[in-house]
């Protein structure tokens, strides 16, 4: 790809978002969010005097993914301002009011002038950006001003663009960056092989993430009670074909079963689709008492509960699995020590597969593959605590990953101390 088609591909995308805007939420406060937007960058900064350290995230993953390292380093480095971007709605809306940084904002749409400016007024001591998002201009306005730019917890594939003939300019992106930080040896030998060396292994801070979130998980009382006295499935992040199949494995599960489901999308029209689909037997989160106790399905109609729901599952559930573009975050279910079911398309997630070799997560291509499963879990408890055993030993078995990176930046001396 040339700079050129690069640059028409980011003009098409959004006049694409602005035709979008008139009928969809979540692209009209991506339209919305970027008006004036380096003006609102540039006088929100005007008056800070302290060194700045950047991070940026595509959506709310990678901002889950990214905080273990951002944590971090506000604490060892207090008299750094921190600043965040987003690019996806459903990443700054959600938090937009985060407590842990100084500054949140969307990024601006990739270009040679918004580049330009975005890199002067945030004049950062240190960017990282974390997993994959990569953005041309801005990258080599980074590298232009000599400012430390980390990748941290990218993983590459053999199919991605950055390993095609046509794919230099994504190459240059990759190599614009100061060092490249790796969930596995893999990547690592594919960028070796292109001829990129300033990469090393360091893991996953996911796994960090989930393994010190779970330590001080908070209960949700109302949720307790819904499952005291019952056996617990838990879905995240489910879609229309993961809410049929789950259906579709209550219809088989006894009357000792109960599910909670908190789907990915939350709307007012959705919500209404699943009390349709779920007929009579469910409840609304957001209507919940004692009077609905009873009541066998519970309908997550908000967001931010999931990794405190899965605390109370006897078995989860991962949704995405049936999308081409895959399941979700398994690490939030499995860190508990819970057995994880998920969909067909999984194929793209190391730790999904990993999972599977031992012995912690199961394919669900239907409902009866689960519902037998289930069953022969209950006729061998010895079986089932096995998996849950195997499930937290993976991931707390994986953690270290901020540590190696934090290491480099002392290392390295990316950062003063003020």
């Amino acid at each position: 790809m040339s700079v050129v088609l690069y640059w028409l591909a980011i003009r098409f995308y959004s006049l694409g978002i602005r035709v979008a805007s008139l009928f969809n939420n979540k692209a009209r406060l991506f339209i919305r969010g970027r008006m004036g937007l380096l003006n609102t960058i540039r006088y929100a900064l005007v008056d800070e005097k302290r060194p700045r350290i950047w991070m940026h995230f595509a959506s709310l993953g990678e901002f889950e993914q990214g905080r273990p390292v951002l944590e971090t380093l506000k604490a060892k480095y207090p008299g750094h301002a921190v600043v965040l971007t987003f690019f996806s709605p459903s990443g700054y809306e959600i938090r937009k009011d985060y407590p842990g940084a100084d500054y949140i904002f969307y990024l601006p749409l990739d270009s040679a002038y918004h580049a330009a400016r975005f890199v002067q007024y945030v004049n950062p001591s240190l960017a990282i950006f974390v997993k994959y998002e990569l953005w041309y201009f801005i990258l080599m306005r980074l590298a232009k001003k000599n400012i430390p730019t980390l990748l941290q917890s990218a993983i590459f594939r053999k199919d991605q663009v950055f390993f095609k003939w046509y794919g230099w300019l994504h190459r240059r992106m990759l190599n614009a960056f100061s060092h490249i930080f790796v969930q596995n040896t893999a990547s690592e030998q594919m960028l070796n092989r292109i001829g990129i060396e300033h990469v090393s292994v360091s893991g996953d801070t996911r796994f960090d993430r989930v393994a010190g979130a779970a330590l001080n998980v908070q209960p949700v009382e109302a949720v307790h009670l819904f499952c005291v006295g019952y056996k617990v499935i838990v879905a995240g992040s489910t879609w229309p074909d993961d809410e049929q199949l789950l259906k579709e494995v209550m219809g088989k599960l006894p009357a000792e079963w109960k599910i909670i489901i908190a789907p990915h999308e939350t709307n007012t029209s959705h919500m209404k689709q699943l009390m349709e689909l779920f007929e009579g037997e469910a409840v609304l989160w957001s209507r919940i008492d004692r009077d609905y106790y009873d009541q066998r399905i519970l309908l997550i109609d908000t967001i931010g509960l999931l990794f405190r729901l899965y605390q109370y599952a006897d078995v989860a559930y991962v949704g995405g699995g049936f999308n081409k573009s895959g399941i979700h975050n398994i690490l939030e279910a499995a860190v508990y020590g819970k057995p994880v079911f998920h969909g067909p398309v999984y194929h793209k997630f190391k730790e999904a597969k990993d999972l599977q070799d031992e012995g912690a997560a199961y394919v669900a291509a239907d409902a009866d593959t689960m519902y037998q499963q289930i069953v022969q879990w209950e006729e061998d408890r010895i079986g089932y605590n096995a998996t849950c055993i195997s499930a937290r030993k993976y991931v707390t078995g994986n953690t270290g990953a901020t540590d190696k990176i934090i290491a480099y930046i002392e290392e390295k001396e990316l950062l003063s101390r003020l």
